[in-house]
């Protein structure tokens, strides 16, 4: 039985985690490797949540059981908190620092953990904290977050930093590659202290 390596990408609407399923795909293309993968897009349009499963390697359907995912990228804490319970017991979780209060939340002035709070809900093993909006800036687009975010992640996948720029490369618009190749480099730097 093969055993896949399951990446659970959560966030939500215009965020981009669509595209950076999809970048993960392409990579597995170039490698020559199989890929599955689904999404659940729920209220995207309305700032709602968004998941996409991810499974390198897998030939048991592309949808991740909790409990079993080796790596969650979630480009905000509460949707970390989320999905928590999708992390298998040594699994790692890169985790944009930005908080996000759902529109529910807002409209009917509902209390929101904070971010330490948040981050001792999220438990051991200690999430990889990457403040993508300021590394995107620097990059040169807030919009390259997501890039920022796979960049930062790619340290604990098994896919090539080439295959991944490549693919980054080919998906995202041409006058942004630039800036897209940019942020995922800046994003791998951000994460170098993560590894240890």
């Amino acid at each position: 039985m093969n055993e896949s390596y399951d990446i659970l990408i959560v966030g939500v609407g215009g965020q981009g985690t669509i595209l950076a399923s999809n970048v993960l795909g392409e990579a597995c293309l170039i490698e020559g490797r199989h890929v599955m993968s689904a999404e659940t897009h729920g209220m995207a349009q309305r700032g709602g949540s968004v998941e996409s499963h991810v499974r390198i390697d897998g030939v048991f359907g592309p949808l991740i059981a909790p409990g079993t995912a080796d790596c969650i990228i979630a480009f905000d804490m509460l949707e970390a908190l989320r999905y928590r319970h999708f992390l298998k017991e040594d699994g790692m979780m890169v985790v944009n620092s930005a908080v996000i209060i759902p529109t529910s939340a807002f409209q009917r002035d509902l209390p929101v953990p904070s971010h330490d709070e948040i981050l001792a809900r999220l438990g051991t093993p200690a999430p990889c904290v990457i403040d993508a909006a300021g590394i995107a800036i620097e990059a040169g687009s807030i919009l390259a977050q997501n890039i920022v975010m796979l960049g930062a992640a790619s340290h604990f996948m098994p896919l090539s930093p080439d295959s991944l720029t490549s693919a980054v490369e080919r998906l995202v618009p041409p006058k942004t590659v630039e800036i897209n190749v940019r942020a995922f480099g800046m994003g791998r730097e951000a994460a170098e202290a993560c590894r240890t």
